[in-house]
């Protein structure tokens, strides 16, 4: 007599007995899925054409802003009268033909303020009791200090004087060459764009809430670090006020990061070699943190004004030595950055899809 099957009977043969139930109705994932990406010639040729692009661009750029750094109409003052000021003028333009761009004062007060707030980068007292004199910035490194004592000792000798210089704003004494702001600004222009990368790569299902919290808690707690090495706690190379410095630092993570980020989401793949030229070639070598803008071929100038860098090294610069100059720019500039970059990824990552998903 035939028994009736029992319910173990019924199931699938191809189903093993022991696999839970609720596991039967998914999908394994294959673990040995080949892998998107170049393969065969392609796979071997483009990574070394992409990075030796990006390695030309590096050495061409870094040449074209360093190699023979000069000043271009660099501001300095003159206190004197104003014929003294217009034949000075004409002996600096003989000496080195478009290098400056004299301004004329009448007191010296009035010149050393603006040395002081970095409105000039040195200051000729003509008629000085015991002869010419000379007031700079030393904080300013000594590649300016080297052109302008240059420049204005080249003068006085010719009059029959001997130039007697003053550094009025001296560089920190952790900071003896003046660089420290150079290589901070680089680490955190770094730092920035590892994180907008690294952000997609390892975790590119998240939210963008908690991508922008990320984004945040990576500017805020950047900033405090770096402040902190710089400031009196560790090296003394960055003087400014602690909570400037960090948030200065911070917004230009910010910047820099998010900036990151939209590369990423706007090119895919190629948005990585493009940020590394953008932020970190362009940016960095137009910072001023080894040489003022005013040294940059005309090419390159305009970037300092633009870039998170630039913009963030003269804040940082301003706070530390030359009364806040530049500092609004910076806020403004860097603040600006971030905003129009996280409407981009937002734009991007949300509004786009739901539009898609709405058709």
């Amino acid at each position: 007599m035939p028994t009736s099957p029992t319910p173990a009977s019924t199931e699938p043969a191809t189903v093993p007995p022991e696999v839970p139930r609720q596991a039967r109705h998914h999908p394994t994932v294959d673990a040995a899925a080949p892998q998107r990406g170049a393969a065969g010639p392609k796979g071997v040729l483009l990574p070394a054409a992409i990075v030796l692009i990006i390695g030309s661009i590096f050495v061409s750029v870094y040449l074209a802003a360093f190699h023979a750094p000069r000043p271009h109409r660099l501001p300095v003052a003159v206190v004197g009268t104003a014929q003294h000021s217009r034949q000075i003028a004409a002996g600096l333009e003989h000496g080195l033909p478009g290098g400056f761009a004299v301004r004329h004062y009448g007191q010296e007060t009035a010149a050393r303020a603006a040395v002081e707030d970095r409105t000039v980068y040195a200051a000729y007292l003509a008629d000085a009791e015991d002869g010419p004199e000379l007031l700079y910035a030393g904080a300013n490194g000594p590649s300016v200090t080297s052109t302008v004592t240059e420049a204005f000792s080249s003068l006085a000798r010719a009059e029959g004087h001997t130039l007697a210089p003053k550094d009025v704003v001296p560089a920190a004494a952790g900071d003896t060459r003046s660089m420290s702001v150079f290589y901070a600004a680089f680490g955190v222009v770094l730092a920035g764009y590892l994180f907008g990368m690294m952000t997609y790569q390892m975790a590119p299902r998240l939210h963008l809430r908690a991508r922008m919290l990320s984004l945040a808690l990576f500017s805020v707690l950047g900033g405090v670090i770096v402040a902190l090495l710089t400031g009196s706690l560790a090296f003394g190379a960055l003087p400014g006020p602690f909570l400037g410095t960090a948030g200065v630092i911070a917004l230009m993570a910010a910047a820099v990061g998010s900036a990151t980020m939209v590369f990423m989401r706007l090119f895919g793949p190629v948005g990585m070699p493009l940020a590394s030229v953008v932020l970190l070639i362009l940016g960095n070598s137009t910072s001023g943190g080894t040489l003022p803008a005013a040294y940059l071929p005309d090419w390159l100038h305009p970037l300092s004004h633009i870039l998170p860098v630039g913009v963030g090294v003269r804040a940082v610069q301003g706070l530390s030595h030359f009364h806040n100059d530049g500092l609004t720019q910076g806020i403004v500039v860097l603040t600006a950055w971030t905003v129009l970059c996280a409407a981009v990824v937002y734009w991007r990552d949300v509004h786009a899809p739901r539009r898609r998903a709405a058709v």
